[in-house]
């Protein structure tokens, strides 16, 4: 059965461009041309990810990548034709899975939808049934998903990858680098901030007080440990 794509993008030449490119590939692809649009499909039907222009018609696509966040996990792949750097780190603060600047190559969209869907589906998977446990934190590697205090965090497949890697390694210092090392296939851009943006996500996630993190310890000048001893 084909991935059901969601494609929110207001530029009729291109969506359409989008849509065969990825038709060819095996994709079911179903254009929205306004985000309120979208957002109504996305909790009408059921869809394997989303692939959300920043900048739409009627309103910001960091506004609809939040409301669809609110509601599902679905995973997101953000399209910018903006050259800040600062709003990829705001759409992956507000729950992007990844991001692509315009203009891209369609070869290039398709390698990240495909790494995004395939973290989705070895979660969906259940690949393993090891069960990490800190304290009140418990990672389940098979489901993929953290619990604090029996209650499930909201985390992205990419974040929940990065506590993964740094649990594993709990009580060593990880530099950014050998974060991203760690990822190996978990494609993701690299630019200054991006391995911070989602220690900060997955810090809300886990931390009784993300500003005074106890779990995720930032080591200045180094990176960050996972620390051994939790509550």
């Amino acid at each position: 059965m084909s991935d059901r794509i969601l494609l929110i993008e207001d530029d009729p030449r291109l969506a359409e461009m989008v849509k065969n490119y990825l038709g060819r590939a095996g994709f079911a692809v179903t254009i929205a041309g306004k985000g309120s649009a979208g957002i109504a499909l996305e909790a009408r039907e059921t869809f394997d990810a989303l692939i959300l222009d920043l900048m739409l018609p009627d309103m910001d696509g960091l506004e609809v990548c939040r409301r669809v966040r609110a509601r599902a996990q679905t995973p997101i792949l953000m399209l910018t034709a903006r050259g800040d750097a600062m709003d990829r780190v705001v759409g992956l603060e507000m729950g992007a899975d990844d991001y692509l600047p315009k203009p891209f190559e369609p070869r290039e969209l398709l390698a990240r939808l495909k790494s995004i869907l395939r973290r989705r589906h070895r979660g969906e998977a259940g690949i393993g049934t090891d069960m990490l446990r800190y304290g009140r934190l418990e990672i389940d590697v098979g489901a993929r998903e953290a619990r604090l205090d029996g209650n499930a965090c909201t985390l992205t497949s990419y974040q929940f990858s990065i506590l993964l890697a740094l649990a594993k390694h709990a009580g060593r210092v990880l530099s950014r680098d050998a974060i991203m090392d760690l990822m190996k296939n978990e494609r993701l851009e690299a630019f200054d901030r991006s391995i911070d943006v989602h220690i900060s996500r997955i810090r809300a996630a886990i931390e009784d007080d993300p500003k005074k993190p106890r779990r995720i310890i930032t080591v200045r000048g180094s990176g960050y440990v996972f620390a051994k001893a939790q509550d």
